[in-house]
């Protein structure tokens, strides 16, 4: 086995000479700062192996005093029982090892992130807007490993503006929609405005086409209510509202009514966890008529649940064939962080056609803008809130994190930006 030390001024040139004279797969043993830089310990992962296989250094016993005369014989040992001593040890040893390198990397990644915030102490400050703002920490370390050296905090948060604008997909062209017509179906969870969003649709339709050339529908049989609600909107706009149960009833419903320019459907709120959602995709794919649907994410949702709804409708979706046309984004009136619900759509690559921004019809239906979603979201304040991570705290954020962003961002351009693969 061959231990061998490292010394260089960072930790990332001591790493490089680690790759260079080891290889890639070293492990790493220890690592402390010394006058010059820093001294790593490593060795290769050849030699962890032959640990492993119980290649361990032998140790002599140390004599003992003779036993007295009376004293029974001791029976001999079975070899046996020393190589699996030996084994057992070997495991033990593999095992604190295993844990000391995941340790040590953890730490080494901490001292690159230090060594990285100060060459360039403007990514620590971007990185807490980020994280301020609801991005996730693997959004924003792929931000910055992209971010053009030398930036300060203002062209640096300019840059990253710029990239999340440009990678986050929107509806080109709310014309385009509208002059186009067909079924439209709004699917998402329970309570999350799918009703009042359908009757906002539904107005911005009536004032271009017509109220004749618009029909609603509803499958929400189960709330108390649900059909009068939207009924009543029905009868403001002047539009014919059908309630339908199964797949049977939609059928027949899209047929009489082939000849509107535009078919809105409000579908009854499911949670994402919920097993009969495929049922109700299944129920809009066998319509015999193309149904497009968009799902309506709450704004005010944590990251992980709004990943969640997207994974729970898009599978089902993909079961029931063709993919979510888009998303609206609902309840922007009454979210403190935009960032969850921008991450989210950044990450699926779900288009935004319309965001909500309270429960006036049609006042607070807008169609998706990059600029105001964006600038709405880094307005968040970065100090006075206990979940957004001290400074000192970054490292541990960052740490063991894909720079990659699960392989959204391609490598960088000739301009230094970021962009989709």
């Amino acid at each position: 086995m061959k231990i061998r030390k490292f010394f260089a001024g960072t930790c990332r040139d001591a790493l490089r000479q680690i790759r260079e004279e080891i290889g890639p797969d070293a492990v790493v043993l220890s690592n402390r700062s010394v006058a010059n830089g820093v001294e790593i310990v490593a060795l290769a992962e050849e030699d962890l192996d032959a640990l492993a296989g119980g290649d361990l250094p032998t140790h002599r016993p140390r004599a003992r005093p003779a036993a007295p005369a009376s004293a029974a014989p001791v029976a001999p040992v079975a070899g046996g029982h020393d190589a699996a001593a030996a084994s057992a040890f070997a495991q033990t040893m593999m095992g604190e090892l295993q844990s000391m390198r995941g340790l040590l990397e953890e730490q080494v990644a901490g001292l690159v992130w230090n060594d990285k915030r100060r060459r360039s102490p403007a990514q620590g400050e971007i990185l807490r807007t980020l994280l301020a703002a609801g991005f996730s920490a693997q959004l924003g370390r792929a931000l910055l490993e992209h971010l053009p050296e030398g930036s300060d905090r203002e062209n640096g948060l300019d840059w990253v503006k710029s990239a999340l604008k440009r990678n986050l997909p929107v509806m080109p062209n709310e014309d385009e929609l509208m002059d186009r017509g067909g079924v439209y179906a709004l699917m998402g969870p329970t309570g999350v405005g799918k009703t009042t969003t359908t009757a906002k649709l539904a107005a911005r339709c009536v004032m271009r086409h017509g109220a004749e050339k618009l029909a609603l529908l509803t499958t929400d049989s189960y709330r108390i209510g649900g059909h009068e609600q939207l009924r009543i909107y029905g009868k403001i706009l002047g539009v014919t509202v059908h309630a339908v149960k199964d797949a049977t009833d939609l059928r027949l419903a899209l047929t009489e009514l082939r000849n509107k320019h535009m078919v809105l459907i409000d579908t009854v709120g499911m949670s994402q966890r919920d097993r009969t959602v495929p049922e109700q995709v299944a129920m809009l794919c066998g319509a015999q008529t193309q149904v497009q649907r968009l799902l309506l994410l709450n704004a005010t949702s944590h990251g992980d649940t709004l990943n969640e709804v997207v994974h729970a409708y898009r599978s089902a979706s993909a079961e029931g064939g063709g993919d979510l046309a888009g998303c609206i984004l609902t309840k922007l009136d009454e979210s403190t962080n935009l960032g969850s619900v921008l991450d989210t759509v950044i990450r699926h690559r779900l288009p935004v056609h319309y965001v909500s921004t309270g429960q006036r019809v049609p006042e607070n239906l807008h169609v998706a803008d990059r600029q105001f979603l964006v600038d709405t979201a880094l307005s968040a304040p970065v100090t006075g809130s206990p979940f957004v991570p001290a400074e000192e705290d970054l490292p541990a954020v960052v740490r063991g994190l894909d720079p990659n962003y699960s392989g959204l961002f391609a490598p960088a351009q000739p301009s230094g930006e970021a962009c989709f693969g």
